[in-house]
């Protein structure tokens, strides 16, 4: 899988089956003789054989082929293995075109381990429909593996069912061929509904980082707190939050509501008013503007939310857009403020996992629905940043499982200021 990529360093995860020894050979493509090899990493049962393989030889700007070896063999894969290095476009041309492909809730069945009946994952060529637009960054919006009851308890069972998530061999072209970056919901953090109150929350958040390729996870100094953080790309910077870690739980009465946290807030308050980015999307597993306090909608903490809300308008933050999923269906909502541009939330679930009954969710009375947007179905959104500086607009475009576009929005960057 390719993780985060910048302008002189990219990062290579894999996975072996045992102990070996792992490294990645590389070129870039306009240079095929001219091959680099990272050093070489060693895979422990520690961390259930997950390598990130760093590599630093990079040059900005260009697309880069890879080979894996495994104990000095070669490994011959079926799919495409490459990724581009972060362009320095600044004050030098525009900000490069780009894509970025999203989802969240994906479910892949494991017949031994879940629940009776109709199995609850389906559609898994949804992964190959986003390998063949060729995005340049697919987001993962949380519930990416989904923790059953024979997994949360232990290490052996979490890292069993990151294992066999990543093993879909739909998803591996994909994987192979993109940046992914992630965030978590409660089906990665623990059981479901789950809180800050998880014995085990330490250990989940050791197998996100193990398994994903972020840049960084939380803001401790040893990170040892949550998995946020952001990450650019061209004019566009991602939020990733972590709504799980330091979230109270639902029911309790007394002392502060919380999702995010106030360290979490502060941190994500200071770096948007610091982005010098066009495009400021905020990536967080519950929907934030859907205005229905039911589930685990940001409504439910109702205090925190205007907070965040009244500090993105007082800091006059520019380009805020929201990411969400979650919900098991796919909505946009936006919330007009007098004497500033509108707030948009797009929610885009489900991947693989059960989705939800229309005629059930348009009952649900969320007056920021966008008319038109609302879909249940296995579904995959795109952002498409693209134009000159005067007209820069992001697309949003939602596809059905073989790829097929469904719905679409064009946002301006002068609709944002």
């Amino acid at each position: 899988m390719v993780g985060y990529c910048e302008m002189t360093e990219a990062v290579i995860w894999a996975q072996t089956t045992k102990e070996a020894s792992v490294r990645v050979d590389y070129y870039a493509k306009d240079k095929p003789a001219e091959v680099f090899s990272s050093k070489t990493y060693k895979s422990s049962e520690n961390n259930y054989f997950t390598n990130h393989i760093v590599l630093t030889q990079l040059q900005q700007g260009k697309e880069y082929h890879y080979d894996l070896l495994i104990n000095n063999q070669k490994i011959a894969l079926p799919y495409d293995t490459s990724f581009s290095s972060k362009k320095l476009w600044q004050w030098r041309e525009k900000a490069p075109d780009f894509t970025i492909a999203l989802g969240s809730c994906s479910y892949i069945s494991e017949e031994a381990l879940d629940r009776p009946g109709k199995p609850y994952g389906s559609n898994y060529s949804i992964f190959e429909s986003i390998a063949k637009i060729n995005p340049d960054i697919m987001l993962w919006g949380g519930d990416n593996v989904y923790l059953r009851e024979a997994d949360w308890d232990s290490k052996s069972g979490i890292y069993h069912r990151y294992t066999h998530s990543r093993a879909l061999k739909e998803m591996q072209p994909l994987l192979a061929s993109t940046q992914n970056i992630a965030i978590w919901d409660d089906h990665d953090f623990g059981p479901d509904d789950s809180d800050r109150s998880f014995y085990n929350k330490y250990t989940t958040q050791q197998a996100f980082k193990d398994f994903w390729a972020n840049k960084s996870y939380g803001m401790d100094a040893e990170q040892k707190e949550g998995i946020f953080s952001s990450y650019n790309w061209s004019d566009a910077e991602l939020f990733l939050l972590d709504n799980r870690f330091f979230k109270s739980p639902n029911k309790r009465q007394t002392g502060e509501k919380t999702m995010l946290g106030s360290a979490q807030i502060q941190w994500l308050i200071d770096a948007l008013t610091y982005s010098k980015a066009s495009f400021k999307i905020i990536v967080i597993g519950g929907q934030v503007l859907n205005t229905e306090a039911v589930f685990e909608n940001y409504e439910n903490y109702k205090s925190e939310k205007d907070f965040l809300l009244s500090e993105i308008l007082a800091n006059q933050i520019k380009g805020v857009v929201f990411i969400s999923g979650d919900r098991h269906f796919t909505e946009l909502s936006t919330l007009k403020r007098p004497n500033t541009y509108p707030l948009y939330d797009w929610t885009v679930s489900p991947l693989t996992s059960g989705h939800g009954n229309v005629e059930r969710i348009t009952k649900e009375p969320n007056t920021n629905r966008v008319p038109g947007s609302l879909f249940a179905q296995h579904v995959f959104g795109t952002l498409s940043f693209s134009g000159e500086k005067e007209t820069r607009q992001m697309k949003m475009s939602l596809f059905d499982k073989d790829g097929a576009e469904l719905w679409n929005k064009t946002i301006l960057k002068s609709e944002l200021e």
